[in-house]
């Protein structure tokens, strides 16, 4: 319960200050208008309002720049001091709301409304009370602060309500908006509440804080435990006569004795130093001493001997792998050269070829030809630099580059190092891998190849670089100039029965847990498995088909069969189903606007069938198959080709107003792209004008030009396999690519026919099947056969 009285006095602005009732406070009071309001109080009765200003900073505030709610205090002592200002000691009174100020002017005075508070006897306000001093007494052992011995037992004595809050809020370190909002509150009960509610947000401050100060100092403790255990060790080993350094010492050794080159070992010993140096708890010491580790587990001077024995390489290569006569020849080549300079600063080798042609597989034969180690890393799908160079030390996990980790993990510095895929590496954001191999695989500076992490150089001109693709147009030009290209062609049909007899059918009867005599085929079973269940250049897919027989047998062994497994053709279905592929060409006759055209993929040589077909239109020209940009301008130039011989062809010039021209090469799924189909879209095309059906088993390459020219084409081997594994017959190519033969094996140019062309009227004689009876187009075919005879063909049969 509260009274109020109205009455005027004085007043005084306070900065960062709230007096309450009943609370004794000593103020400093300096300012002119405060001297003369405290002179003019003092001259009466001694009673005089303090306000707290909102903004401490203001130097002369206004009525505005005051709280509206004070304290009416009683001055009880003055000290005047010699700069002007006054010392007072003041004791609150009673809460003291603003009315109206009467002046400002020598010193503020204002109407004031007195509220005097009387006790309150309630249930509710006594349970707040007793809440709120035992909220205080927390408070106070938290933050420990002294208050005097008075003040305590007069707070906890004291049985007025009113008082409690009061001076519970008025000792604690609070900001000036929340104890005047405690001041301002005149009902008993909410001010208890709220004084309550800011004691508990303070103690859960002080609890927090404790928290942290409790792990602070038990994180010191630990750590100054350390320092100490760690000088006992110290002072132990120095008793016991062991190395004062400890594990330090182990790396100091290390150094000495790994061989590194004077400037790196500088470098290494002045880390260490920087190591023992540091703090036991720095947290840089792991870093520093996963860097070391690095640094003296690298083969600096370790290699393998150069034990190579020409006659014996040439053995363990014929051993490995059938076939791959010019592979094997240039590997021996290196192999001499290196015998006898010793060591070779060439090009790096690249093998290059369809999957399953043994790329990977002869790196490791070249590794045990030389008695060097064998390291394989796979570049397939990287596209962060750091992969290759490494990372900075400053990253937290920072490890040195895949390279650099295969020569420790090799532990010699000149093993074999084959990088995989090197045509299948990418770029982004993070770098460009393919750039960072340039110093790598540079012979001119990988002798000082600089590590990211390492940051020291490191001697790669003794590890011999072997790298290896499946196509090299999407190897960099910068990258590719650095390499020496050696072809892995397809294998034959001979070859691959021959690599399955050998290599892979031992292979998978060892794999499958199964002894030699108890799984056997037959020589026409490997070749039918072959022909008819794989179409591919490498091996892999023969494996896998012979692996899947090896199953099904080892599952009738382990029922507990005991006979021996002999597989003949009559078996094959029983084991992989019906057959895959046929041995012909896919079509059964001659028909229109059908070539048979040949291309090389990455998996080999593949044989493409081309459609054209005519149908009433405007003019337009359709490409469908996922053909690309290359392959679609040479079914343009086809068409335009066409379109010059229109008149000899005996087809309407203004054809191409009325028609529509479709090209369609199947397999639509697969991209398709290149210039060498041009001669077989030209044959297609004109075989749909003139109606003339064009020679299933003749297939052919080249690319066209406008004026009817063949021009030369590459990856002739793997496209004379695919025609053979086909079931061509006949091969047109162009006149430059009869050099290219020489590659392609005899027994296989044995078994085809080849034309050499130079112009596209030699293809289309050779390619289109021209009726016996008589034609608009005898004239034409008379010019074709007169244009083969030119060119030292045989003539059309008339």
């Amino acid at each position: 319960m509260f009274k109020t009285k109205q009455e005027t006095y004085p007043l005084i602005a306070l900065r960062d200050t709230v007096i309450f009732p009943y609370q004794v406070t000593p103020l400093s009071v300096a300012r002119p208008r405060s001297v003369k309001a405290l002179e003019e109080a003092i001259n009466k009765n001694r009673l005089v309002v303090f306000v707290a200003q909102k903004e401490p900073s203001k130097e002369n505030p206004g009525p505005s720049d005051l709280y509206g709610m004070g304290c009416l205090s009683q001055i009880q002592q003055i000290n005047k001091r010699p700069d002007g200002s006054i010392q007072i000691l003041v004791e609150g009174i009673a809460r003291a709301k603003i009315l109206d100020y009467l002046q400002e002017e020598p010193y503020f005075k204002a109407k004031i409304q007195e509220i005097i508070e009387s006790p309150t006897s309630d249930v509710e306000v006594e349970g707040l009370m007793r809440t709120v001093l035992s909220q205080f007494r927390q408070y106070i052992e938290l933050s420990k602060i002294t208050l005097p011995l008075e003040v305590l037992m007069n707070l906890f004595n004291i049985r007025d309500p009113n008082r409690v809050a009061d001076l519970c809020v008025s000792n604690l370190d609070l900001e000036t908006k929340d104890r005047q909002a405690v001041l301002e509150t005149v009902d008993t009960k909410e001010r208890l509440i709220k004084a309550s509610s800011i004691l508990a947000r303070e103690t859960k401050v002080l609890q927090l804080g404790k928290k942290i100060q409790t792990k602070a100092e038990e994180e010191l403790g630990k750590m100054q435990k350390e320092v100490i255990l760690r000088e006992q060790l110290k002072a132990i080993q120095k008793e016991l006569g062991m190395d004062e350094e400890g594990e330090y010492g182990e790396l100091a050794k290390k150094i000495e004795q790994v061989g590194m080159p004077a400037e790196i070992k500088s470098k290494a010993l002045k880390e260490l130093d920087r190591l023992k140096k540091m703090p036991p708890f720095s947290p840089e010491i792991p870093y520093i001493k996963n860097y070391l580790d690095w640094l003296v587990e690298l083969p600096w001077s370790k290699k393998s001997e150069n034990k190579i024995d020409i006659k014996k390489s040439e053995k363990i290569l014929e051993e490995d792998h059938y076939g791959l006569q010019k592979v094997k020849e240039r590997i021996v080549e290196y192999l001499a050269v290196n015998k006898l300079a010793g060591k070779i600063r060439g090009p790096i080798l690249c093998f290059v070829g369809p999957p399953g042609t043994g790329k990977t597989s002869i790196g490791k034969s070249i590794a045990r030809a030389m008695g060097r180690k064998f390291v394989r890393m796979s570049l397939g799908g990287i596209r962060d630099e750091a992969e290759i160079r490494g990372h900075r030390r400053t990253y937290v996990g920072a490890l040195p580059g895949r390279i650099i980790q295969g020569i420790k993990n090799a532990g010699t510095k000149n093993p074999v190092f084959m990088l995989d895929e090197i045509d299948k590496v990418g770029a982004d954001f993070r770098g460009d891998p393919a750039s960072a191999l340039l110093e790598a695989l540079d012979p001119e500076q990988n002798y000082a190849f600089s590590d990211h992490y390492l940051e020291v150089p490191f001697d790669l001109s003794e590890v011999m670089f072997i790298t290896t693709a499946n196509i090299t147009d999407t190897i960099p030009p910068a990258l590719l100039d650095r390499m020496e290209i050696i072809p892995f062609p397809g294998y034959t049909e001979e070859e691959k029965f021959h690599i399955g007899k050998k290599y892979l059918i031992p292979k998978q009867i060892q794999a499958h847990g199964l002894k030699e005599n108890q799984l056997v085929f037959t020589d026409s079973t490997i070749k039918d498995i072959i022909t008819q269940y794989t179409k591919e250049a490498g091996v892999r897919e023969l494996e896998r088909q012979i692996a899947s027989i090896a199953r099904k047998v080892a599952k009738q062994v382990a029922e507990g069969a005991k006979k021996k497994f002999v597989i003949k053709n009559k078996d094959i279905h029983k084991y992989l189903g019906a057959p895959k592929y046929r041995l012909t060409v896919a079509e059964k006759k001659d028909e229109i606007g059908l070539a048979t055209g040949l291309a090389v993929t990455e998996a080999g040589g593949e044989v493409l069938f081309i459609e054209s077909t005519l149908m009433p239109g405007k003019g337009k020209l359709i490409l469908t198959g996922h053909l690309g940009e290359v392959m679609k301008e040479s079914a343009q130039a086809a068409v335009s080709y066409a379109r010059t011989i229109a008149k000899e062809l005996d087809v309407k010039n203004n054809f191409y107003d009325k028609n529509d021209i479709h090209i369609h090469v199947p397999a639509g799924a697969i991209p398709k792209d290149g210039p060498s189909a041009g001669i077989a879209m030209a044959t297609s095309v004109v075989s749909a004008l003139t109606k003339v059906p064009v020679k299933r088993e003749v297939g052919m390459t080249g690319e066209i030009t406008l004026r009817g020219r063949v021009l030369e084409i590459g990856g002739v081997k793997e496209k004379v396999l695919a025609a053979h594994r086909a079931g061509v017959k006949e091969v047109i190519l162009p006149k430059d690519n009869k050099k290219d033969l020489e590659d392609v094996p005899k027994h296989i140019k044995k078994d085809l026919k080849f034309y050499f062309v130079e112009h596209m009227n030699e293809v289309l004689a050779l390619a289109l099947k021209f009726p016996h009876k008589k034609s608009g187009l005898d004239d034409y075919k008379k010019f074709l056969a007169k244009q083969l005879l030119l060119s030292q063909h045989v003539p059309l049969s008339q």
